[in-house]
């Protein structure tokens, strides 16, 4: 029996970031990534400003990645398929 390394995917990697962002959005996380690393390298306590900033980014990737994702934006622009209006979620209405 061989032993195999352990892999760990760190949601908050920054290059894992940018392969699951769309094209459209990789400069816009660069950018934005870039400014929160100079600045938190010059200011130790602005270190928490850029892992909040890659937690967001992370979601943000993990949901552009997502399967259905462009579906379901698609009918969200257009106004065609099944949703759930706020005011029903905000009753605790919701159809199935």
């Amino acid at each position: 029996m061989t032993t195999q390394p352990i892999e760990h995917h760190d949601p908050h990697d920054p290059a894992r970031i940018l392969d699951l962002l769309p094209a459209d959005l990789r400069e816009v996380f660069l950018s934005e990534y870039r400014a929160a690393a100079v600045s938190a390298a010059h200011e130790v306590w602005r270190y928490r400003h850029l892992q909040e900033l890659l937690k967001h980014w992370s979601m943000r990737a993990a949901i552009y990645s997502s399967a259905g994702h462009n579906e379901s934006r698609r009918q969200a622009e257009t106004g065609l398929g099944e949703f759930t209006t706020l005011d029903d979620l905000a009753a605790g209405r919701q159809d199935s």
